[in-house]
């Protein structure tokens, strides 16, 4: 009452109000103060995870700059010297490399078709990439590193690796070893020769005269290609039947090699007599493309590393 009368109850209820105000305001504070706490520590635990992944993102980079400086440097070696031989020239360098003669396992021979020896790698280095790079290749080192070479051979052998105090590098590896029947075949020429390694022997030919591309459309020019598809068709049985004539009149070589060349269109004609068959640029008459095919086929590169 005596509050009322001297109106401080009113003053009560305002203080007691604004105790409870400061009250939800000191709550409020505290809580912020809690979220910002919070958001600080989330701050720098994002700035650490950026400063590790910035860490990771510099390592990658410097391996990559490391690959690309190291896959630069195997693109820079190139070998020494490259030729592609055939004929005599072929059998006076090849016999220039087999009479290197040397101490005890001081002539390594080996061929390579996809991995590189470990005693390759040991003689050249890093220079054993160009060796990967020219597979399959029948490879020469001696132990003084005076001779390195890779030769693509024409029939290779499997792969192997020896010592010895030559080279070894078989005849029958880069030219036949007895005579073998070969032929060259395009859709419009044939000839047939046998071959013995240096001396190309001519035996027969056969020129057909194909008909030339049609320049109309419709059903002129159906009718055009069946003709002229026939026609293609009709010289590859006399190509076919002239190859089994020569076999069959020459009984001692039947069981020799037939080489079949040519145009890649037409060598499936003679997949049951060919153990070979190989597409070839031989053009002209048939039998220069005879001879050019043969050159090509038996052409073997010898690359100095």
């Amino acid at each position: 009452m005596l509050d009322e009368l001297l109106g401080r109850a009113e003053l009560k209820a305002q203080i007691a109000d604004l105790k409870e105000e400061k009250h939800h305001l000191e709550r409020q504070l505290a809580a912020e103060e809690e979220r910002r706490t919070d958001a600080v520590r989330e701050r720098q635990e994002a700035e650490r995870e950026v400063n590790q992944l910035q860490d990771r993102i510099e390592g990658l980079e410097e391996r990559v700059e490391r690959l690309s400086e190291s896959q630069t440097e195997r693109n820079e070696l190139s070998v020494r010297t490259t030729q592609d031989i055939r004929g005599a020239r072929r059998k006076n360098i090849l016999d220039r490399i087999r009479s290197v003669e040397t101490g005890p396992e001081g002539a390594l021979t080996a061929m390579v078709t996809e991995t590189v020896p470990d005693e390759i790698r040991r003689l050249l280095d890093e220079r054993s990439a160009l060796v990967q790079r020219l597979a399959p290749c029948l490879v020469c080192i001696d132990d003084a590193g005076m001779i390195a070479v890779a030769i693509e051979l024409t029939a290779p052998p499997t792969p192997f690796v020896e010592w010895g105090t030559t080279f070894r590098i078989e005849p029958q590896w880069v030219a036949p070893a007895e005579p073998v029947t070969v032929a060259v075949v395009r859709s419009d020429i044939f000839a047939l020769g046998v071959y013995d390694g240096s001396t190309l022997t001519h035996v027969t030919d056969v020129t057909t005269d194909v008909m030339d591309a049609h320049s109309k459309g419709g059903f002129s020019q159906a009718r055009f290609e069946r003709r002229r598809d026939q026609q293609i068709e009709d010289h590859l049985e006399h190509a076919h039947e002239a190859i089994e004539t020569h076999l069959t009149e020459n009984s001692q070589i039947q069981t020799s090699e037939v080489v079949v060349l040519g145009e890649k269109t037409v060598l499936g004609a003679f997949s049951d007599l060919a153990g070979r068959r190989e597409t070839v640029d031989a053009t002209g008459e048939p039998k220069s493309a005879l001879e050019d095919a043969v050159d090509e086929f038996w052409t073997i590169r010898v690359s100095t590393l």
